[in-house]
């Protein structure tokens, strides 16, 4: 009803920008107040142009010189130039010349110049000062390259008295244009709406607070950049070039190594099928290490028992290891049947590359419809057994994808499994895929956008039916964001029974939590942390006999009615209790937690700091030394 109202749409956009300009502020407090004064008290000074002495302008102005002067390419905004064209995230300087110093004529008098910030080509977005020993009385001491051009900027202009330096960033529409009708060529489509992504519609163009008025006047007449879609900033944008800070072998400022943890029941060398045929297996990613897919990939491309190997690929890793043992089995003869998602949102290029080495290798590469996503993360292996070859199927679901470089970041679960009514569901699910027969017969796995849903307000009602009963009732739900109007009612619903419902949400939560009559049984928390938290566990009391489910699927109504999603169930008594382990670490958080208004859920005084991602990594240590002690 807020959406569709009069007049609603401005309002909505004019209320987020609010929002946004809000959270702009208090990134730059934090930024300026918190992390600055904690990096010079360890011996670390990030400078501007103003604060350096005169030596450290002369070095500067010297580096500039050598290194900076001709990666700069100047455009002029006079009117000789009809039309400007901004790239999509790229930092730009302006430069506002006045007062030359010679007569010139009336137009110019006051010039705007604009150039791109080289970032990229001078190798990186910092440059370290000479000297310093690292210690608050002596520190290292590190430029912006924008401060560095900002030294160099009057000896570029020689003929301005005043010269004045600001910097700008434009963010455009990345959204595909891709038309709600299968295509014949997908591929065609995706790769021609990649080509016109960079020159995207204008939606953001963030600038300086002291930009002067005349140079964002110049900037909107050549680029038609409306008022409404300038947002300022602070005077330095783009702070992912953080990741590119110099260190200067400050050990002890970075987190602590977590070497990969050894896996407690798969084996180190030798083939993994086997050990996948007696038992089930969770693997929990970044912790342990997600060699063990493309291992057990390659182990099935040269198994002479396999026939066939299908996979659902959403986000693939540039060098994919995965693809790579894919492809090795379509050259060993295996049936490779691969889903591939074109739409997965930045990875198009990386998916297209290898969906295309497949299918000329010989794979059977799928596409899903534009209007369709496949999210599920599923992998299936088909080999024949025994004197009479019976067929037996190895499945693997996750949370996460099957990528190497993602793994190494996202916190993960995923299961190995040889159980037989699992890997047959798996089946049904790639049969869709294949033939379009909607997967019906399911006794384990909920799959969007056909049970999913239903089957998860089904959980839900029972518990709510136990808890009007008196009955121990409570629902535990980790997702990554919970925004969809049925689920949210239901949970509501549920509360207002007398269920304890638990989330765990790291971004959208479109529930309020702890409302009198309506929620007051909800509690919510989220975790950031070192690690990504990427994976969905969905926790129902069960009348005492606890149902415990990994997904890749979050409760929002994309997820639920327009993806291919998958929930799987731990059926073994073990495997589940490690999963609530590692949960119930999470919920006790008290480093890196934080409520529904983020305000971080900070130990009491003489409660023990609980840093969940911590202690999930000494638990999986713990666990995987018992189960090496016990073997020997």
């Amino acid at each position: 009803q807020h959406l569709l109202a009069e007049g609603a749409p401005k309002r909505v956009l004019a209320e987020v920008l609010a929002e946004v300009q809000r959270q702009q502020e208090a990134f730059g407090r934090t930024f300026r107040e918190q992390v600055l004064p904690a990096l010079s008290a360890a011996g670390i000074q990030l400078l501007s142009a103003e604060d350096l002495t005169d030596q450290q302008r002369d070095w500067t102005q010297q580096y500039f010189d050598k290194q900076v002067r001709d990666l700069l390419s100047p455009v002029v905004l006079d009117e000789t130039l009809h039309q400007l064209f901004l790239k999509d995230q790229a930092v730009y300087l302006t430069f506002w010349l006045r007062k030359p110093l010679a007569k010139t004529k009336k137009a110019d008098a006051e010039r705007v110049v604009l150039m791109e910030l080289p970032t990229k080509r001078h190798g990186g977005r910092f440059v370290a000062l000479p000297g310093g020993a690292g210690t608050p009385e002596s520190p290292h001491q590190v430029l912006f390259l924008d401060d560095v051009v900002r030294v160099g900027a009057a000896s570029l202009f020689p003929a301005y008295a005043q010269v004045q330096v600001n910097a700008i960033k434009l963010s455009r529409d990345a959204e595909l244009d891709i038309a709600e009708e299968v295509s014949d060529d997908l591929l065609v489509k995706i790769r021609s709406s990649l080509a016109k992504r960079a020159t995207g519609y204008p939606a953001r163009l963030l600038f300086d607070p002291e930009t002067p008025k005349e140079v964002l006047r110049a900037i909107k007449q050549k680029t038609g950049i409306e008022d409404e879609e300038l947002v300022e900033g602070s005077r330095y944008h783009n702070f992912r070039d953080f990741f590119g800070f110099p260190s200067f072998g400050r050990n002890d400022l970075l987190n602590p190594a977590w070497p990969e943890l050894p896996h407690p029941t798969l084996p180190r060398t030798g083939p993994l099928l086997p050990a996948v045929a007696q038992r089930d297996h969770l693997l929990h990613v970044p912790y342990q290490s997600f060699d063990a897919v493309p291992r057990l990939l390659r182990e099935a491309a040269g198994d002479p028992s396999v026939s066939s190997i299908s996979i659902t690929l959403y986000r693939v890793a540039p060098k994919s290891a995965v693809a790579k043992a894919l492809l090795k089995a379509v050259k060993n003869g295996k049936q490779v049947t691969a889903v591939v998602e074109l739409k997965a949102r930045f990875d198009e290029e990386s998916n297209m590359h290898w969906a295309e080495k497949l299918q000329r290798a010989g794979a059977h590469v799928i596409f899903t419809p534009p209007e369709l996503k496949c999210h599920a993360k599923l992998l299936l292996i088909a080999r024949r057994e025994g004197a009479e070859g019976a067929l037996r199927r190895y499945a693997y679901l996750s949370s996460g994808n099957f990528n190497e470089a993602t793994a190494g970041l996202y916190a993960d679960h995923a299961l190995f499994t040889a159980n037989a009514e699992i890997a047959a569901e798996v089946d049904q699910v790639f049969r869709y895929f294949i033939t379009g027969e909607v997967p019906t017969h399911l006794q384990h796995l909920l799959v969007a956008p056909f049970t999913l849903r239903a089957q998860l307000l089904k959980l839900i009602a029972a518990e709510a039916a136990r808890a009007r009963k008196g009955k121990e009732a409570y629902i535990i739900l980790k997702v990554n964001s919970l925004e969809d109007p049925g689920m949210i009612a239901a949970l509501y619903e549920a509360s207002q029974a007398g269920v304890r419902v638990e989330l765990l949400i790291r971004g959208i939560g479109s529930l309020v939590p702890g409302e009198a009559g309506l929620s007051e049984n909800i509690s919510q928390r989220g975790l950031i942390d070192r690690y990504l938290e990427h994976a969905r566990i969905y926790v129902f009391a069960n009348g005492g006999q606890e149902k415990v489910f990994l997904s890749s699927a979050d409760w929002m109504t994309r997820n639920l009615d327009r993806r291919v999603e998958v929930a799987f169930p731990l059926l073994d008594d073990t495997l589940r209790a490690e999963v609530r382990h590692l949960l119930d670490l999470e919920r006790a958080d008290n480093v890196k937690a934080r409520d529904f208004e983020n305000n971080l859920l900070l130990s009491a005084e003489g409660e023990p700091p609980v840093r969940a991602q911590e202690a999930q990594y000494q638990y999986l240590k713990k666990l995987a030394g018992r189960k090496r002690a016990a073997k020997k």
